[in-house]
């Protein structure tokens, strides 16, 4: 209300300038009609202060600069600034155009790390040819641009869609847009009314995925981008029949707390562009390889949600059948955090065969049965089991059963007759339950392997405090009914989802959680 008022005033003032400059002009004017004619203009006879014209060339004059480029904020607790001024200085003072001492920031341990003046961002002239933009690094701990350090006192150009991480090169706070530069125009109009895209965080067969940011909340979403052209040249390949639209439909209806949710879908003559949320903590093969290989607990955590997430893909007649490391999204850098499984891309809904009669996948996940018949004979959804089988193998050896390195014998012959090595250094302190869980899932013969209900009804899965960690995760059980002010992730998506998933009454929509508090 004050800045209205402000505003208001502001404006008057600006109007009686206006109305005083165009008072003298008028009255100069009447002088010299008068002086030239000797007699009074009809001019004259108007009330000078009705002569005040719009004053169009003084707004446009005072129109306000636009940005040159934008920081979208990535950390947590920074905000999205825009690039006005020719330089920007960052850092923890709090005389610096963008402070660190935040709320939230001056909070978290590695605030200690950032320096008073951290970085600066500047434009200067090249040749006097261009304007380019660059980024200085101040700071004694370093400034990270694209994960490569640019060094106390050196600059780097700035280029868009650059990351910009701060004292260590996995944590970044900004990604640099340069509003210069027009990128945005090869997507739809209609995307374009509401996303910023940015830039490619993932590649696949069909596409890639980019990070992008919703307009109106600066909220950060994943945009998956298929290509028409290539996804009908890799079917046609395969011999099926598969749509795009199959993983529409499927995002469209499934509401699961570990499975990813299609937040928005635009469909054009040359791709479709499926808006998702965006997992912060990126692909469990990345946290995987990483660390080696998972500490058993952790490991645990994670492929109890992926039993949850596939049996409810099994329950409404979904077979993944692409599950695999890359496939798995963690929602932060926690060794606790959430999960999700993604890329439903190579999903099909059972017909009334239940079977599928397509060959896909990736060949190192891929169950012995679909070599077998290549794809022929039809599978069932003990497929997922072997590839769940192989996940868990990888997260707690560190290495794969099978491998294409393997020179010994070809990667078919390896999986279809179920062989394998543990090496003793790499399992020696893993479980004997774990082990004997991975035995029983990468079982050849698919009527003797392990099932869903009975993979999660094995000793190894039962541990109490496990699952109530994952219950939290999930269903965030501590603060069930959480005030309007604070966003609960889980609970929101669930809520969101229903809504979704209501246009196919075969997918259950309501949680285990929310069944419990009906009760």
């Amino acid at each position: 209300m004050s800045r209205d008022t402000k505003g208001e005033s502001q404006h008057s003032q600006q109007s009686q300038g206006t109305s005083s400059s165009s008072s003298s002009a008028a009255q100069s004017y009447s002088q010299s009609s008068s002086s030239g004619s000797g007699t009074l203009s009809s001019l004259d006879t108007v009330p000078v202060q009705d002569l005040a014209s719009i004053p169009e060339d003084v707004e446009m004059d005072e129109q306000a600069p636009q940005p040159w480029g934008r920081l979208w904020a990535l950390g947590k607790g920074f905000v999205n600034h825009d690039c006005i001024n020719e330089q920007y200085e960052f850092g923890r003072d709090k005389h610096c155009d963008y402070t660190f001492d935040r709320p939230i920031i001056n909070q978290m341990e590695r605030y200690k790390t950032y320096s008073k003046k951290h970085f600066r961002i500047f434009r200067e002239a090249v040749s006097g040819l261009s304007i380019v933009a660059y980024i200085e690094d101040l700071s004694g701990n370093g400034t990270f641009l694209n994960k490569q350090l640019i060094g106390r006192g050196n600059k780097m150009p700035l280029t868009n869609n650059a990351e910009i991480a701060l004292s260590l090169p996995s944590n970044k706070v900004f990604v640099f847009t340069d509003l210069l530069v027009d990128d945005q125009s090869v997507y739809p109009k209609e995307f374009r009314d509401q996303y910023i895209m940015s830039k490619t965080i993932g590649s696949g067969a069909c596409g890639e995925v980019k990070l992008a940011f919703e307009k109106l909340t600066c909220k950060k979403v994943a945009v998956k981008i298929i290509s028409k052209r290539s996804f009908r040249m890799n079917s046609a390949s395969l011999n099926n029949s598969f749509s795009a639209d199959t993983e529409i439909e499927i995002l469209k209806k499934i509401s699961h707390p570990c499975i990813i949710k299609i937040e928005n879908f635009f469909d054009t003559d040359d791709c479709f562009y499926i808006v998702l949320e965006l997992m912060e903590g990126g692909e469990l093969f990345d946290r995987v390889l990483s660390n080696s290989r998972l500490k058993e607990s952790t490991a645990k955590l994670y492929f109890y949600q992926m039993l949850l997430a596939v049996q409810y893909l099994h329950e409404n007649g979904v077979i993944h059948r692409d599950l695999k490391l890359e496939n798995v999204l963690l929602s932060s850098t926690n060794h606790e955090c959430l999960i999700k499984i993604t890329d439903f891309g190579q999903s099909k809904i059972l017909g009334e065969t239940l079977l599928m009669k397509t060959l896909c996948g990736t060949p190192t996940y891929l169950a012995p049965e679909v070599l077998n018949t290549a794809g022929t004979a039809g599978y069932s959804s003990a497929v997922d089991l072997w590839s769940l089988g192989v996940i868990l193998f990888v997260c707690l050896g560190g290495y794969p059963p099978f491998s294409e390195s393997n020179n010994k014998m070809p990667l078919k012959d390896q999986i279809t007759g179920g062989h394998y090595t543990f090496i003793s250094d790499a399992w020696k302190n893993v479980s004997h339950t774990a082990l004997d869980l991975v035995k029983k899932l990468l079982v050849v013969d698919p009527e003797k392997r392990l099932t869903i209900k009975e993979a999660l009804g094995h000793p190894w899965v039962q541990d109490d405090d496990m699952k109530r960690t994952a219950e939290k995760l999930m269903y965030d059980v501590t603060h069930p009914m959480p005030p309007p002010s604070q966003t609960v992730v889980c609970r929101k998506r669930s809520h969101d989802a229903d809504s979704e998933a209501s246009t196919s009454s075969s997918f259950e929509t309501t949680t285990p959680h929310e069944k419990r508090a009906k009760k």
